[in-house]
């Protein structure tokens, strides 16, 4: 298991101060989050701390280092940069910071669009990345954070209508990979009226 002050020490080298403050959110959040739904702590920790690590790369060099490592973007992501970071994040976690775990790898790769079939950890870690305490606070948070620590699976539906809507309202395209995500738990999940009409 690694250690994690050794990597909160080398990750604060490679982030900007607002990365790295955001980072020690998830980190906490996604901790908390698993103590309560009978997660992995230290994995959340880990997770949650690492999930960005890509972020303050140049998007040239994101490319780059997912290229070399035989995982190239996908169309969405060259469409869409801001989703560049998390699949290159999950090579840089193990090939800079050796994490081998391959569930945290998980976790950092799909925390912008999900998949299906996600596992508890990847969902506290799409789930921590949108609450946590240094997030602007839009009208629905404080609802969406209490329903965090209730029900893993409906907060994760409720979190990708959510994002869904947010960017269809700005006229721009929503990733195939966050559509697919989204469809495949909107019919595995029975929707909560009172969380929708939240919205």
């Amino acid at each position: 298991m690694k250690d994690i002050i050794k990597l909160r020490k080398e990750l604060e080298k490679n982030l900007d101060a607002q990365r790295f403050e955001h980072s020690l959110g998830v980190e906490y959040t996604a901790a908390c989050m698993a103590f309560i739904h009978g997660g992995d702590v230290m994995n959340a920790r880990i997770a949650g701390l690492m999930h960005d690590c890509a972020k303050c790369l140049s998007d040239d060099d994101k490319i780059k280092i997912m290229e070399k490592a035989g995982c190239p973007p996908l169309q969405e992501e060259l469409d869409n940069h801001s989703l560049l970071h998390s699949k290159c994040g999950a090579i840089v976690a193990r090939d800079k910071y050796g994490i081998e775990d391959e569930d945290i790898l998980n976790a950092i790769r799909f925390h912008t669009v999900g998949r299906p079939m996600m596992s508890l950890l990847e969902k506290i870690i799409y789930i921590a990345d949108f609450i946590e305490p240094g997030r602007k606070n839009l009208i629905i948070m404080e609802d969406v954070r209490k329903a965090a620590f209730k029900d893993v699976d409906q907060t994760l539906l409720w979190i990708m209508e959510a994002v869904r809507g947010y960017v269809e309202s700005k006229g721009y395209p929503v990733a195939p990979s966050s559509l697919a995500a989204y469809e495949y738990y909107k019919n595995q999940i029975k929707p909560d009226m009172a969380l929708r009409n939240l919205k």
